[in-house]
């Protein structure tokens, strides 16, 4: 799948308070990871999940070989607004 830079980190952003940890906690990775799969790149804790980041316009796009991560980052957006929390 490809998404832009600029699109992915807004659905980071998008997420509520503890996001990053409940992802990690049910997808059974570190808390590093998603950080990384979201933009970050503190790899010493955490290790990139098949991203591939080609510059371009929005930050570049990015070639995402595992959908996991935004899978479940999109299903707690959709809950928390279904909760008319976000």
């Amino acid at each position: 799948m490809n998404i832009t830079f600029n699109e992915l980190r807004k659905i980071k952003h998008s997420l509520p308070t503890g996001s990053v940890e409940r992802i990690a906690n049910e997808l059974n990775i570190e808390a590093q990871t998603v950080r990384n799969y979201f933009g970050a790149m503190k790899y010493s804790n955490g290790q990139i999940i098949g991203k591939h980041i080609q510059p371009g316009p929005d930050g570049g796009y990015v070639s995402l070989k595992d959908t996991a991560i935004l899978d479940l980052a999109k299903k707690i957006i959709a809950e928390n607004q279904a909760q008319g929390v976000g």
